[in-house]
């Protein structure tokens, strides 16, 4: 078996709060292998969002170890990209140079800068809005931009904090078949983040449940149904129930029996 691309050894993660020591997370352990698609979920405060900051560098205080490539996790680095709910854009800046963001530390010349710009903005199908600004932009669209915003220093793994938390249904749909579409044409590594059970099956090959806090894992779940995914068969259904079941209950999951209902009548008289 080929070394995983990230490794949480026994991580573990406090705050201090009015002078208490708050514990977020508690013994985290989990490997994530190259290509992987991994969704995290869990309820409020268990510690989700935290594990990302902790995974991309922007903190730094934490027990045990985080290595990418088996090497221990320090700061930022290039080779992790990272996407949040809200999409951050600056509003005066067009879409190009919002993407553009991303490339602020990589050694390109402006040509070449100038080109991967144009691929990713191709990849998240916005080449009609180079020179458009993020109000002119839909929500979903501009969390295109986001994320060709993450993706535009082609890092090795791209971090998602509930990124399409703030959509309305449709749009979210939308957004995660666009997601799985990206993936597939840049084949990175994917973590996301979601409180969306249904998100999560839809579109990752392993959920991991969090314990409440501290955070923990509860229970890992391979996702071993084929894409394209359908949201409304037997086994997608299933997979739901058990792991709402495992989110709100400390009882083993027992899938309900099949009921076969017989001798229905045709018509029903009111009384």
């Amino acid at each position: 078996m080929n070394a995983p691309i990230v490794s949480f050894n026994h991580v573990g993660k406090s705050f201090a709060v009015n002078g208490f020591e708050l514990e977020a997370i508690r013994e985290f352990n989990l490997d994530i292998a190259e290509g992987e698609f991994v969704a995290i979920v869990g309820s409020s405060g268990c510690g989700k969002s935290t594990l990302l900051r902790l995974l991309v560098g922007l903190d730094t205080e934490f027990r045990g170890q985080i290595s990418v490539d088996g090497k221990a996790v320090s700061g930022i680095g290039g080779e992790r990209g990272i996407v949040f709910q809200e999409h951050r854009l600056f509003p005066w800046l067009t879409v190009a140079d919002n993407i553009g963001l991303g490339l602020v530390n990589e050694p390109l010349s402006g040509a070449q800068k100038q080109q991967r710009i144009k691929d990713f903005i191709e990849l998240v199908g916005l080449s009609d809005f180079t020179a458009a600004y993020p109000h002119q932009l839909s929500g979903g669209m501009a969390q295109r931009v986001a994320i060709a915003r993450g993706l535009v220093a082609s890092p090795r793994i791209l971090l998602l904090d509930e990124p399409f938390g703030a959509l309305d249904a449709l749009t979210r749909q939308q957004m995660q078949d666009e997601l799985l579409a990206i993936r597939e044409r840049a084949q990175i590594t994917t973590i996301l983040v979601t409180h969306d059970v249904e998100e999560a099956i839809f579109l990752a090959d392993r959920v991991v449940v969090m314990e409440p806090r501290p955070g923990r894992i509860k229970q890992v779940v391979d996702i071993a149904l084929p894409h394209p995914r359908q949201r409304s068969s037997y086994d997608f259904h299933q997979l739901r129930e058990e792991l709402l079941h495992e989110l709100t209950s400390d009882d083993h999951y027992q899938p309900s029996a099949a009921v076969q209902i017989r001798d229905l009548p045709l018509t029903f008289i009111a009384c």
